[in-house]
């Protein structure tokens, strides 16, 4: 099973397993990472924004245009950042790292 890397807010590391088919949001969730996720994965909000490792980065899929608009709405983006549950884990991205914004904003609220 890949191996995922969250790094929080205070810098610590949380190292978990994640099956192969979940979204970097769904194995926060699983895992009690405090990683939002306000509309469920459904690509209408940026509370699952994430900060990709930028050794990382160009190993995932190409943002939708769709994701790219939602990433407009998020706080403290950065050039690798990414929404969480767009990024579905596979055993190509056996390591990944990804640390959490210092805030998100949730436009749905």
């Amino acid at each position: 099973m890949p191996k995922l890397v969250f790094i929080d807010r205070d810098d610590t590391r949380h190292e978990v397993e994640v099956p192969v088919g979940l979204s970097v949001m769904e194995a926060a969730h699983k895992h009690d990472i405090d990683l939002e996720g306000a509309c469920e994965g459904s690509l209408a909000c940026s509370t699952c924004h994430v900060i990709v490792d930028p050794a990382w980065f160009d190993k995932l899929d190409e943002p939708t245009e769709d994701e790219e608009d939602m990433l407009d709405l998020a706080f403290g983006l950065e050039r690798t950042s990414r929404l969480g549950c767009q990024i579905i884990m596979s055993e190509e991205l056996d390591g990944l790292e990804v640390r959490l914004p210092s805030e998100t904003r949730n436009a749905m609220a």
